[in-house]
């Protein structure tokens, strides 16, 4: 037994493999920030910090005439995002039902995974986590909304990263309505803009829930830390005549050790 709980839980084998599929299935399509840094981990719920190499001075020591100092780190956070299945539709999964109705599974997955976008791009000042956007010194190149013209400021922000020693491949990291933009237009000629750009990137093109914008970010290595401690799991949590009470859980933090290494993208 661990902290999920998961044996407490009225719901078999067979139903617990479901969920899980599931929820996999969910969290792959969202969780676009792990598809762009590098994912250390996962090293189970018991993780609580990510050394740092640094430390601080204090101001004295246990006795006079010895120097001392605090080892820095920085904390795992937690993330919870809280769902229920109806016992009803866990009975029709055993009967080999393929149409079970995992509606807020689905949006609680949606949730975490945005949170996750959004610690790792945006920051989460509250978890001591800079994000990608936040930090580099880079200036934002703004979008627009001439589609068709987002080929030369995106090969403007690859250029930007050349100059600065930073090499590729590189990603493209869009808001969800600027992917489905570029999805679905063509340049002049009939050229599929997705291609396009591409083929400027040399990665992905990937499509991130909560990011504002986007960004053009390196893949060669080492630059985006991501800690894992709990990786993404389903716990258990209460459950009545009618309902179990479940919920996803990871704990992570995030730093960025090359602030150069990204170019934000902006709205505008």
């Amino acid at each position: 037994m661990n902290h999920l709980l998961r044996g407490h839980a009225p719901i078999t084998d067979a139903g617990w493999a479901d969920v899980d599929d599931e929820a996999k299935e969910r969290l792959v399509a969202n969780l676009a920030a792990r598809r762009v840094v590098d994912f250390d981990g996962p090293e189970g719920w018991r993780r609580s910090a990510v050394n740092l190499g640094r430390t601080t001075p204090l101001d004295g020591g246990p006795v006079d005439g010895v120097v001392s100092s605090l080892r820095r780190v920085l904390p795992l956070a937690e993330l919870r995002a809280p769902f229920t299945v109806d016992r009803e539709e866990l009975l029709n999964a055993d009967r080999g039902a393929v149409d079970v109705d995992y509606e807020s599974l689905d949006a609680a997955a949606l949730r975490i995974a945005t949170a996750e976008n959004v610690a790792v791009f945006h920051g989460w000042e509250a978890a001591g986590i800079e994000g990608i956007a936040t930090v580099t010194p880079h200036p934002v190149v703004p979008l627009g909304d001439d589609v068709e013209g987002w080929t030369r400021k995106v090969a403007g922000a690859v250029e930007v990263l050349r100059v600065s020693g930073v090499d590729g491949p590189y990603a493209l990291v869009l808001a969800p309505d600027r992917h489905t933009a570029v999805v679905e237009t063509a340049e002049h000629g009939g050229y599929p803009l997705f291609d396009h750009l591409r083929e400027i990137v040399g990665g992905p093109i990937v499509r991130a829930p909560g990011v504002r914008g986007g960004a053009v970010v390196s893949l060669r290595g080492g630059d985006f830390l991501f800690a894992s401690g709990q990786d993404l799991s389903v716990g258990y949590e209460h459950h009545d005549h009618s309902t179990v009470h479940l919920y996803l859980e990871e704990s992570f933090t995030f730093r960025v050790a090359t602030p150069e290494a990204a170019v934000a993208l902006g709205d505008g």
